[in-house]
């Protein structure tokens, strides 16, 4: 018997065969505001690239084939080896040809850093796991590049676009990766808690060895050629940082021993490990008892990454939320069409764009972080930014996941993997509440650079009544008293996110985003602790919204 009991009808596959710059005017219009026009060319075919189906195979291919650790060879040698499915080598691979990893730093072009943001936002819609050991070794480089002699070593590997994945001294490999090896049980985020020591192994001092014995909690992308690690200099001795590479100058591999991958919720397609020292090899950089500034500075880049990558998962679970709701029909009319989910969609699409815009309002800072005022955006707006963003990304994914229903919560689509790849970056280098502490800290620390940064928000805010109103909000926030003000710390960063978004949303998009964002986002009862689509939209061009956020 020919059994027939229905036919597939009203289902749609989630979007790719697409150009995800092409499709995206507000990252368009950032390129050219911050004269990276001469990057489009390049990013317009990786952006082609990137939306093909294939590349969103490769993608599932990495998240559902997890990295297996191998800690010993067959005759029991200890290797502490991590295998990757072939489609992780190929993403890999992708991006380093691209020369984004070190953009930042090897090119002197006026909007590279914009260039690299829009890069690392396109690369990471699609895939997330990968931008992690990316996002180490892009962060290293400034501070590989203070140490003369490891710099003369290791520059060339770091610039290099090649993608070599042997497990080789780094001296036999045509390019490098780095990670970082900071957080321990007893300590999480207080690095001040940890215990591994660093003994030298002659005089110590700058550039010398020393020996590394003790672990690390999570010791991210245990693969990499080398790790920047945090310890301290003898037994309850002052921290600093080293350079521990995976082998030795004398071609034994190092004693940085794997005890086990973390299984975690999402960020599948990466590794991260535990890791023991067992006197492993390192060499000291910059000066003992400066090691957390140090390692800092470097934390400095990896937020504003996890600001990029948020962002990214937010376009991306927008994007394809608006796609499907186009083509599913549900009561009669296409969803889209439906007005409570057309609140939703916009209310996805104005989040999307206001991550954005802020994004690239940090990455310009960055490039001219010498100038006190842009200072004042990196050092203040990025762990704010970091906060409200990457929170903002957990919901959201949740409520994009749902425009598809019971679709979106199978892991066949992209809608699940961004589910559940979204906490990380806000965990990671530093969770909600380390990141308002480092606003306060910042505020503290450099009033001048607060009062910069205020200043320049200030004349496009006093043009319209709720900025201003949020303004003065978090004017009054900063003149209480610190004890008064540590418990208020979201509430401040949320505001001064809110406010930093109006205002570069008022000075760079079309109108009716910037309207439609005060609209829902500032004033009495809009701007915390609401159900996204639970706004009115009756004065907004809905239709003009969705259309830039999504161009038919």
């Amino acid at each position: 018997m020919d059994w027939h009991t229905h036919e597939v009808f009203n289902q749609y596959p989630e979007l790719t065969g697409y150009n995800l710059l092409a499709t995206d005017p507000a990252l368009g219009e950032a390129l050219q505001r911050a004269g990276a026009g001469w990057a489009a060319p390049q990013l317009h075919a990786y952006a082609q690239r990137l939306g093909q189906a294939e590349t969103y195979q490769l993608a599932a291919d990495a998240n559902r084939h997890t990295p297996e650790l191998a800690s010993f060879d067959s005759r029991g040698r200890r290797i502490d080896r991590v295998d990757f499915h072939p489609s992780w080598h190929q993403l890999m691979a992708m991006y380093r040809a691209e020369g984004l990893v070190s953009l930042p730093f090897k090119d002197e072009r006026a909007g590279r850093w914009t260039a690299w943001a829009a890069g690392f936002y396109l690369h990471s819609q699609v895939e997330q796991g990968t931008m992690c050991p990316a996002t180490m070794t892009q962060a290293c480089i400034p501070l590989l590049q203070k140490e003369e002699a490891l710099w003369r070593e290791l520059g060339t590997k770091l610039y290099s676009d090649d993608y070599d994945a042997r497990d080789l001294p780094v001296a036999d490999k045509q390019s490098m990766w780095v990670g970082m090896g900071m957080t321990e049980k007893q300590g999480g985020s207080d690095v001040r808690a940890n215990t591994t020591v660093a003994t030298p192994v002659a005089g110590g001092g700058r550039g010398a060895e020393y020996l590394l014995r003790g672990h690390k909690w999570f010791f991210s992308a245990p693969m990499c050629d080398a790790h920047l690690v945090v310890a301290r200099t003898g037994e309850g001795g002052p921290f600093a940082c080293f350079y521990v590479p995976r082998w030795r100058p004398d071609g034994r591999k190092n004693a940085v021993h794997v005890q086990r991958l973390k299984d975690k919720v999402g960020n599948r397609s990466n590794s991260s490990s535990e890791v023991e020292f067992q006197d492993a090899w390192g060499i000291l950089m910059g000066e003992e008892g400066r090691g957390i500034p140090t390692i800092i500075e470097m934390a400095t880049y990896t937020r504003l990454n996890c600001v990029a990558g948020s962002a990214a998962i937010l376009r991306q679970a927008t994007v394809q939320a608006i796609h499907y709701a186009r083509r599913r029909h549900a009561f009669g009319k296409q969803l889209s069409e439906q007005p409570l989910m057309r609140a939703v969609l916009t209310d996805l699409a104005l989040e999307s764009e206001a991550a954005l815009v802020l994004l690239m309002r940090l990455a310009q800072a960055f490039e001219n972080d010498t100038d006190p005022g842009e200072r004042a955006w990196s050092r203040l707006m990025t762990p704010a930014a970091k906060f409200w963003v990457c929170k903002r990304g957990v919901e959201l994914t949740g409520e994009a996941m749902e425009v598809l229903g019971g679709n979106g919560y199978v892991l066949d689509g992209i809608q699940g993997r961004l589910f559940l790849e979204a906490p990380v970056n806000s965990i990671w280098e530093g969770s909600g509440n380390v990141m308002c502490l480092d606003v306060l800290r910042a505020f503290a620390r450099e009033p001048q650079a607060a009062e910069a940064l205020l200043a320049e928000l200030a004349p496009v805010a006093q043009g319209e009544p709720r900025t201003a109103a949020t303004l003065a909000q978090v004017q009054a926030l900063l003149a209480l008293p610190p004890q008064e003000l540590e418990a208020l710390g979201r509430v401040l960063a949320q505001q001064l996110v809110l406010l930093a978004q109006a205002c570069l949303l008022r000075q760079h998009a079309p109108a009716f985003v910037a309207d439609a964002f005060i609209a829902t986002r500032l004033g009495e009862g809009s701007a915390g602790g609401r159900v996204v689509g639970a706004i009115d939209t009756r004065a907004m061009d809905v239709q003009a919204l969705l259309e830039r956020a999504l161009p038919h």
